[in-house]
């Protein structure tokens, strides 16, 4: 490969929710709960930068408050 080619087996971090260890690793780094992961990969699949986005959603709708109006 080429200097001037950009590489095209970049590494995706993915999450494996069969293994509770990692489960629980994953939800330490992303400051949430086991079950917030697993569902979160349920949702939008087990790439770690798509449930990253996914809970960090679900935290920004959770923050936000109706109206009293």
């Amino acid at each position: 490969m080429s200097a001037s080619q950009p590489p095209t087996d970049r590494k995706v971090d993915r999450i494996d929710v069969s293994y509770d260890w990692e489960l629980c690793v994953w939800a330490r780094h992303f400051n949430t709960s086991e079950k917030a992961v697993k569902e979160a990969v349920q949702a939008v699949g087990n790439r770690a930068d798509h449930v990253r986005e996914h809970l960090a959603a679900r935290r920004q709708q959770a923050s936000e408050r109706p109206s009293s109006r």
